[in-house]
């Protein structure tokens, strides 16, 4: 099998995880920050949704430019989904087929001429792409708790939903 293939399984399933979470967000509290540093409900919920089309697509150069990152403001939870869905589909259409080859290639990403990391693309698919949106995810649920709103069942049950009762 070659190694996209449980990589883009791996995706599929924490999408429908994902998206469990992020549907929980009340537009109510889109602007809600749990400090003046952290960004906002709806800046980190829609940086998750855009996470893996957009890494998927950065990956997959073999020199870049380090990003300048500016969260955009969603209007509505929706407008998160809605997200989440066309950043997924991105991802899995870049990286269908995608040879071990491919994925084995370095990935460099400079800062004007200085070289600042050098990696494996297939280390940039599973540390920024997944691992890094994980651990996005897993602050979001922090910032639900924060506003009392129950926590989806993530890797098992939580301390709101128990899939397993």
């Amino acid at each position: 099998m070659p190694i996209i293939d449980s990589l883009l399984l791996e995706l599929d399933q924490e999408a429908q995880t994902t998206r469990r979470v992020l549907e929980r967000i009340p537009d109510e509290h889109l602007n809600w920050r749990p400090h003046t540093k952290a960004r906002t409900l709806g800046e980190l919920g829609l940086h998750i949704a855009a996470v893996p089309g957009l890494v998927a697509e950065f990956a997959m150069n073999d020199n870049v430019q380090a990003p300048t990152f500016v969260d955009p403001v969603p209007n509505s939870t929706q407008e998160i989904l809605d997200a989440l869905e066309k950043s997924i589909d991105k991802a899995k259409e870049i990286l269908a087929g995608v040879s071990d080859e491919v994925l084995f290639s370095s990935w460099n990403v400079y800062r004007g001429e200085k070289l600042l990391i050098s990696q494996p693309k297939l280390g940039v698919l599973r540390s920024i792409m997944l691992n890094h949106w994980y651990h996005h995810r897993g602050q979001l649920s922090v910032y639900l708790k924060e506003l009392d709103i129950p926590i989806p069942s993530i890797y098992g049950p939580s301390a709101d939903e128990n899939p397993f009762a």
